[in-house]
């Protein structure tokens, strides 16, 4: 292999390691300043999309230990990568194809595990991490509110009692 290739290679490798996923995807048709603005709204997301050769690809992710791509990196691919949550940066994708009709999911990656565009495309309908960790602790944080509630409800049933009794003492002596 040539050592521009080797080096190309090297920096594929490098951005994968990074990157907890990497999404593939097909940019056929998108015009520049289209690309341009999908890059700006990654890169608000933490996550970059780069067009690739897809033999010096296969071979970075080879040497990552992901599984064979074979046949799936055909065609003209960009490769979207982070680091931070692939819900985000597949919402950002989902939201530009919706806009643009392009660019077209065609698999990724978490964690090593091979996701289909269809699983691509449920990671950018989840809501965000920090989303799941407030209804996780609202859930952790119900029964003990409940607990409390209930516990002071006798006390307070008590009060209203004798505030009742009160205001009827004092309507009927004045």
């Amino acid at each position: 292999m040539r050592e521009e290739k080797k080096s190309i290679s090297a920096e594929y490798l490098e951005r994968l390691n990074k990157s907890p996923y990497f999404i593939v995807t097909d940019y056929t048709g998108l015009q520049v300043h289209h690309f341009s603005e999908l890059r700006k709204r990654l890169n608000k997301a933490h996550a970059e999309i780069h067009v690739v050769k897809n033999n010096i690809f296969k071979i970075a992710t080879r040497e990552a230990g992901i599984a064979d791509l074979g046949a799936t990196l055909a065609g003209p691919i960009a490769v979207v990568t982070g680091s931070q949550e692939i819900s985000t940066a597949a919402k950002v994708i989902k939201t530009f194809a919706s806009e643009f009709d392009r660019p077209k999911v065609r698999f990724g990656f978490l964690d090593n595990r091979h996701l289909s565009a269809a699983d691509v495309g449920a990671m950018a309908d989840l809501p965000s991490l920090e989303v799941l960790r407030a209804r996780l602790l609202g859930l952790f944080q119900a029964p003990a509110g409940q607990l409390v509630r209930l516990l002071n409800e006798p006390a307070a049933q008590l009060a209203r009692v004798l505030q009742a009794k009160a205001d009827r003492d004092g309507k009927g002596g004045a």
